[in-house]
């Protein structure tokens, strides 16, 4: 289990936002609630946000900090589609069901874009991602992307970007083309997340922070959960922990395994110098099996990620096991100063596929496999329309298998290691 801290970490995020985080209370006697929501990371909070919205009595309750672990500390780009691509869940659902899922990821995609309006609080969104090719024989993975989206999955919008158009997206000569996506795009999370828990008391929910969850019964009536001053009693129990569920439901945490991932952000860089890099602004990940993702922020950083460990804890110097990464991408950048420097833990499934379920009226949300910022959000459109009464996109995400990590906890973490430490120097030779 990884401590968790009353205060957010120090990332460039947090030093965006004008104001303190605010403090929400803790959970202090007894409450009733229709939904108990654990966990006030993207999947929670929306999930709170669209219950609360639809009348619901709705509680969170969260053990540190409104997203104080992935959802305020991840990259920030909202991609369509799963970490899994579509074939493992095209295996467990057959074509027609897959369609179905990849339809409400671009739904997904445009209430991203719309929601905050809605609410009335910004997230910093600019439009477009690349997904770009480092190494020849991955080009040609760009063309069959594209038509696969538009022939099976009735995706049209891809486009490929020649080697010859690259300097027009990417100042590097790294890339050799890049697959463009108008309807993804980037943002600042830990922005979103505080904007979903704003809108969740405005609509009539509870936040409670600093109240880990100790356990939770099932009763007669729903389910009791305890905290250390208080306890909760809900028709309904949502369990959206993520890499924290362990000690709460061991058998649910069998199915995932917590990495460790990391990023930094330079200085603030001379405009004409930042624009370079990114000069249609676009976020970017390439294809690589352990890939990097950058991005330029509204006041003209270089926002750059890609490491991740898989035993237990982040590199104690993350801006120098980052440098050499970042300043293969852009050589300009030699010597340039990182500003920010942090990294936490997300919860990969084996199979890369989302976790999300239900039983006996406790919902779980999980495994997104850090490729979270819209998944979250369909996932959480399919728990609250089923614990409203309509469980059908539900039913599918229950289709999709989730095996348990082979070799239990104490192997899980090394074998996985290993695996990704083969496809990475596969990636290089």
């Amino acid at each position: 289990m990884f401590a968790q801290s009353a205060q957010h970490v120090t990332s460039y995020y947090a030093s965006t936002l004008a104001d303190p985080i605010p403090l929400h209370p803790v959970l202090d006697g007894r409450l009733d609630a229709d939904v108990l929501v654990v966990g006030a990371g993207f999947s929670g909070l929306h999930t709170a946000l669209r219950l609360a919205s639809a009348g619901k009595r709705v509680v969170v309750l969260e053990a540190s900090r409104v997203a104080w672990a992935a959802s305020g500390r991840n990259g920030g780009q909202a991609l369509l589609g799963w970490s899994c691509d579509m074939q493992p869940l095209e295996d467990s659902l057959g074509h027609a069901r897959a369609r179905e899922l990849w339809d409400t990821m671009r739904w997904a995609a445009r209430e991203i874009r719309d929601l905050p309006a809605r609410h009335g609080f910004d997230i910093d969104y600019c439009p477009g991602s690349l997904w770009a090719a480092v190494r020849p024989r991955r080009v040609a993975l760009l063309n069959q992307a594209r038509d696969e989206a538009a022939e099976r999955w009735g995706y049209d919008r891809l486009s490929v970007i020649t080697r010859d158009e690259m300097p027009e997206w990417i100042g590097s000569p790294r890339y050799l083309g890049a697959l463009y996506d108008p309807e993804a795009g980037h943002l600042n999370p830990l922005k979103l997340a505080l904007g979903l828990a704003l809108a969740i008391g405005r609509t009539g929910g509870r936040i409670f922070e600093q109240s880990r969850v100790l356990d939770y019964r099932e009763t007669s009536s729903g389910y009791v959960a305890r905290t250390e001053r208080g306890e909760v009693r809900a028709d309904v129990l949502v369990l959206a922990c993520n890499a924290y569920i362990d000690r709460l439901d061991p058998k649910l945490a069998r199915r995932l395994l917590p990495v460790g991932t990391y990023q930094v952000a330079t200085e603030q860089l001379d405009p004409e110098l930042a624009n370079s890099l990114l000069p249609r602004n676009s976020c970017v990940i390439d294809n690589q099996f352990v890939p990097d993702y950058f991005r330029r922020s509204p006041d003209n950083r270089l926002l750059f990620g890609g490491g991740c460990t898989y035993l237990g804890g982040i590199p104690a110097n993350i801006a120098e096991s980052t440098r050499r990464p970042l300043e293969r991408a852009f050589p300009q950048l030699r010597g340039v100063k990182l500003e920010f420097a942090w990294g936490g833990h997300l919860d990969i499934s084996m199979r890369r596929t989302p976790d999300i379920g239900c039983h006996r009226q406790r919902y779980w949300l999980q495994g997104f496999s850090g490729h979270g910022v819209l998944p979250t959000l369909a996932g959480a459109r399919a728990v609250a329309d089923a614990i409203l009464g309509n469980d059908h996109l539900l039913s599918l995400y229950q289709r999709i298998r989730n095996p348990r990590f082979p070799g239990g906890e104490r192997f899980a973490a090394p074998l996985e290691a290993i695996g990704k430490a083969w496809f990475r120097l596969r990636d290089t030779v």
